[in-house]
């Protein structure tokens, strides 16, 4: 075994980041990509094909036991990865006898690349209320959409740095075991906050694309407490 560092556990965090099941635009770009720009596909749902995903995944959450560690979801509030969060770590009457399932936080930071593509812009909290009781939108601050913007597409740049807030915002948090449910783009970045302290083989394989319902596991370590 190469052991090269030790670190104190309360100095830790271990973060499970999940890109939402197959939806309906991912299919849909498949064929073309300027279908994207359909109206249609407004806050895209997941396929019957991403329903599945989902349920395999939670049977394998599950049986490995850590539905049970995770203290913590959070969850980009669209459809897509709303479905998904709640289909994997929900309780949802799936498990009748299962008296507690972790909270699930609806989060800003958390969702798709902003603006121009309608699949990224979501709907009114009250229907996603309606639609999700067992979410917590109170970390959401306006009713209706108003980062989705029209003509303006967020830039990478503009990613990272909601990626590092994010991680700050984790890092402030009590839980120490945590699950991300949100987009392959922006899970991409949140991991590139990190980046720099892997080496190169490390950093290429923690950062490659994420597949549908793929699940990644890290731990982040405050150096500062160490």
């Amino acid at each position: 075994m190469d052991a090269r560092f030790l670190y104190p556990l309360e100095s830790c965090k271990i973060i499970h980041l999940l890109r939402h099941g197959q939806a309906l635009h991912n299919v849909e770009a498949e064929k073309d990509r300027n279908a994207l720009l359909s109206p249609h596909l407004f806050d895209a749902p997941l396929t019957d094909h991403g329903h599945q995903q989902v349920e395999k995944l939670r049977e394998r959450v599950v049986s490995s036991g850590l539905l049970k560690r995770v203290e913590l979801v959070v969850t980009s509030p669209l459809l897509r990865t709303m479905q998904t969060a709640v289909g994997v770590f929900g309780n949802e009457d799936k498990q009748p006898n299962m008296t507690s399932s972790p909270t699930i936080l609806a989060l800003e930071v958390a969702r798709d690349r902003n603006g121009v593509r309608p699949p990224d812009m979501r709907r009114n909290v009250s229907e996603y209320q309606t639609l999700f009781p067992n979410i917590d939108f109170s970390q959401i601050e306006s009713e209706e959409d108003n980062l989705w913007r029209p003509d303006v597409r967020e830039s990478e740049e503009e990613i990272l740095a909601r990626g590092l807030e994010f991680m700050k915002w984790l890092w402030k948090r009590p839980e120490k075991e945590v699950a991300v449910v949100s987009h392959g783009i922006v899970l991409q970045h949140m991991l590139y906050v990190f980046a720099n302290d892997c080496e190169e083989s490390i950093r290429h394989e923690l950062c490659k694309r994420f597949a549908n319902c793929e699940i990644r596991t890290v731990v982040i370590v405050d150096k500062g407490l160490v």
